[in-house]
């Protein structure tokens, strides 16, 4: 079949899906409240169902009355359970598939559950919408001409008790569709690769001759095989190397520290970015615009919302909302009710609503990943934001950072003490560390607040790391590649000083 004819097949049955999400944009609480009953009717008989009495279930207000908000450690011992062999516990159908995940800060790995349906309804949904969006916006686009460039995380599949175990990019490749394989690079093999440096070695040995034109991946890590492929190539950019590249599919960190970085080695003012929100526990938002951050929230995946706000967050008066209630760019911890059998299940992530009509978000941190020592409430995207922004004043680039306070002693103020590893300096390390400090302040007002004439917080501490500081530390503690990353904000001093050791340690 030509290519051609490939491409216009393609493009026809992704578009056809407008429809059906046309539904959910109209009617979004009637679909998100139908879906709910849906799962729990679908797991009256588990034995879930049976301990929370699903059967007699009929209302929001009765499913949040009577089942509670559970994290992983509540839901592990029926996880395990399945993971032994046994069904039908928390879903009505056999789960043989769970997404390895340490978590960015745990070293006790966690196995989230992928049914049958998790995986066609939700995670392969999801990429399917996502090119339908593009190419609803796009109605030129050649993408189908030729290839994704894809960059998982991904290891073998173990087995243990008939069923599997390993990332959600490996599982996910392991049960792909042929359409998708057919159109992506590098291969299977390849792609499951799981040591990182032999990886990108080979990544890059098959795909420099590929007409690529679309790639998906984490942007730091993306970025990391990207410059490697221009020194190996020793092309100037990437339009040099692959000229029919009109698209990035990217998610997982937050793209601004990295927006200026790309730019400069993709240099068309007509490359698309196109941002996804999705996790090992499902796939929950795309970007539905040409050149938006927002992201649309997609409700028709089996995935029933609730949000708490951060406000509350973990007090004695938390509360937990449904869609219908949230407000406009408030901070909400994300809680989850899925065909997967994860019930009431809070992912760590926190998003604000920028538009009730359609609902769209932007994810705004983790529930971990804050500072408030000092009643701050400094949240990841305000850093992110300050970050791309003072880079782009003072002309210069940051790779990765990560910030933990400096806790009061005696009649010493508390601060923010930063490890940051430029890529290009700034001239001006002083003259950086106060527009950064002055850049978080316009973003966030209880930061302001605190550091109104040195009231509570002085002004912030800036450490440079030496050259790959960062790699080293995630190579150390076996996390390279996929979504790991050093968490960027903490309220403890634990990763900082980790880094600070092995700062000084080679500097010496």
């Amino acid at each position: 079949m030509p290519i051609p004819l490939i491409n216009s097949i393609a493009s026809w049955v992704l578009k056809q899906r407008i429809h059906q999400i046309e539904l959910f944009l109209k009617y979004p609480n009637e679909v998100q409240d139908e879906l709910l009953m849906n799962l729990i009717r679908q797991c009256d008989e588990t034995v879930i169902g049976k301990k929370y009495d699903f059967e007699s279930i009929k209302s929001y207000a009765t499913f949040a009355e009577r089942i509670p908000v559970s994290s992983y450690e509540d839901l592990e011992p029926m996880i395990e359970e399945t993971r032994k062999g046994y069904q039908n516990i928390f879903w009505n159908t056999p789960i043989k598939w769970f997404a390895k995940s340490s978590g960015t800060t745990n070293a006790k790995s966690k196995f989230i559950p992928v049914s049958n349906e998790a995986l066609e309804d939700c995670h392969y949904k999801g990429s399917k919408d996502l090119l339908c969006m593009y190419l609803n916006n796009n109605e030129n686009s050649e993408m189908f001409l030729g290839k994704s460039l894809r960059l998982g995380g991904s290891s073998q599949i173990y087995e243990n008790n008939n069923t599997f175990f390993g990332d959600l990019s490996a599982i996910l490749i392991e049960n792909m569709p042929i359409w998708a394989e057919f159109s992506s690079t590098p291969s299977n093999k390849t792609s499951l690769m799981s040591e990182w440096e032999s990886k990108l070695t080979a990544i890059i040995n098959e795909t420099k001759n590929e007409n690529v034109t679309s790639f998906a991946g984490v942007p730091s890590w993306m970025l990391v095989l990207l410059n490697k492929i221009l020194n190996e190539t020793g092309k100037d950019n990437l339009l040099d190397l692959w000229p029919n590249l009109e698209v990035y599919f990217h998610g997982g960190v937050n793209f601004e520290p990295y927006r200026e970085q790309y730019q400069k080695i993709l240099p068309s003012s007509n490359f698309k970015y196109y941002e996804i929100y999705n996790a090992s526990e499902g796939f929950f938002a795309i970007q539905d615009l040409n050149y938006s951050s927002d992201l649309l929230l997609m409700l028709d995946y089996g995935i029933f919302y609730e949000f708490i706000p951060m406000d509350t967050f973990g007090t004695a008066n938390q509360k937990i909302i449904r869609l219908a209630d949230v407000e406009l760019f408030k901070n909400y911890a994300v809680v989850i009710t899925t065909n997967a059998g994860l019930w009431r299940y809070m992912i760590g992530d926190t998003v604000r609503f920028t538009s009730l009509n359609p609902y769209r978000i932007r994810v705004s941190g983790r529930t971990k990943h804050h500072i408030n020592v000092f009643g701050e409430e400094l949240m990841v995207e305000n850093t992110d934001n300050a970050i791309a922004k003072t880079c782009f004043a003072l002309n210069c680039e940051v790779i990765d950072y990560t910030v933990a306070p400096i806790f009061m002693e005696g009649k010493e103020k508390g601060a923010h003490e930063w490890m940051i590893e430029f890529k290009k300096h700034p001239e001006d390390l002083d003259l950086f560390q106060k527009t950064l400090d002055e850049n978080i302040q316009s973003l966030n007002s209880d930061y302001e607040a605190k550091r109104y004439n040195n009231m509570t917080l002085n002004q912030l501490k800036i450490n440079i790391a030496r050259e790959n500081l960062f790699y080293d530390w995630l190579k150390d503690n076996d996390k390279l590649g996929g979504q790991h990353k050093i968490p960027r904000l903490s309220n403890q001093r634990d990763y900082l000083e980790q880094l600070k050791n092995m700062n000084v340690a080679v500097k010496n």
